[in-house]
């Protein structure tokens, strides 16, 4: 029985060493789920930009309505020459007060010539 009594709390003891790697492990899929929900946002907003360009509305403003109203302030709706258009949305960060860089969609005529 002194045996039983020298190991009692020793799960506990490695369950609490283990739990900052848990955490790291979420936040770091959470994070990876909101990088990649922001590709798929961009590629959204490019979409409805072009066909708002084909019809001859506003670009940006259709691509502001095709997003989510908490990622209308991070979007960029560039016009470039040719017709095409560049979208880009920045990444949030999970933890805040670092900067991830932006999802970037491009949509429209390509330099090649076809």
């Amino acid at each position: 029985m002194a045996d039983l009594r020298a190991t009692s709390g020793q799960s506990s003891v490695e369950l609490v060493a283990l739990l900052p790697l848990l955490a790291a492990l979420v936040v770091g899929a959470w994070q990876a789920i909101v990088v990649g929900q922001s590709w798929w946002l961009a590629g959204v907003a490019a979409r409805a930009a072009a066909r708002a360009q084909l019809v001859g509305s506003d670009p940006g403003r259709a691509a502001r309505r095709a997003l989510p109203r908490g990622a209308r302030d991070r979007l960029v709706v560039s016009v470039r020459g040719g017709g095409g258009l560049t979208v880009r949305l920045a990444v949030p960060a999970v933890v805040g007060g670092v900067r991830l860089g932006s999802a970037t969609a491009h949509v429209g005529s390509s330099s090649s010539g076809n």
